[in-house]
């Protein structure tokens, strides 16, 4: 269970649109949108300050995985074609690795490591993409569809937002 707590909810409200706010204008990957409905949807966030947000916004991220991972699963015991089969197994593998990095990440990030964080919310971006290219690999006019591919951009998403979050708080420690 996630817990922090900092100021009231209109303060926190405040905080989670000015923090989306400014990691959307840094950093295109980011949409104000999405990250703001994203994080005032966790529970923890209405009473967050922006260290909290961070650890929440991995949170995420490491969510979102597993259940991407799940979702994989279930879409391999459907007959399909084995090319897609073979796609949906490199994204188990791949979904199987950025679990196990968002667990990293939470930890280096919780000892402010933010290095170490980044390079392994940085790795689950590059799994996200790597699946949905994997899709692309067949040319043609049998060309195959991604069923993963909201999946897959939802995991950039919130990779980025968590990396631009911890860039935040990393740039305002070494400036203070």
């Amino acid at each position: 269970m996630l817990t922090c707590s900092h100021g009231g909810t209109a303060t926190a409200q405040n905080l989670i649109y000015e923090t989306c706010k400014a990691c959307s204008q840094s950093d295109p990957n980011v949409n104000l949108g999405f990250c703001t409905s994203s994080l005032q949807a966790a529970p923890a966030s209405r009473c967050a300050g922006l260290f909290c947000l961070g650890k929440i916004s991995i949170k995420l991220v490491q969510y979102n995985v597993t259940d991407n991972r799940c979702q994989v699963k279930q879409l391999l015991k459907m007959k399909l074609d084995p090319f897609v089969k073979g796609c949906l197994q490199d994204c188990l593998e791949l979904y199987s690795d950025a679990i196990s990095s968002a667990k990293q990440a939470i930890e280096q990030y919780k000892s402010k490591k933010f290095m170490d964080a980044n390079t392994y919310l940085s790795s689950i971006m590059d799994d996200a993409t790597t699946c949905e290219e994997g899709f692309m690999e067949r040319e043609g006019q049998d060309q195959v569809v991604s069923p993963l591919t909201k999946r897959n951009n939802d995991t950039f998403q919130f990779s980025a937002m968590a990396l631009s979050i911890m860039q935040m708080i990393w740039t305002g420690s070494r400036n203070s």
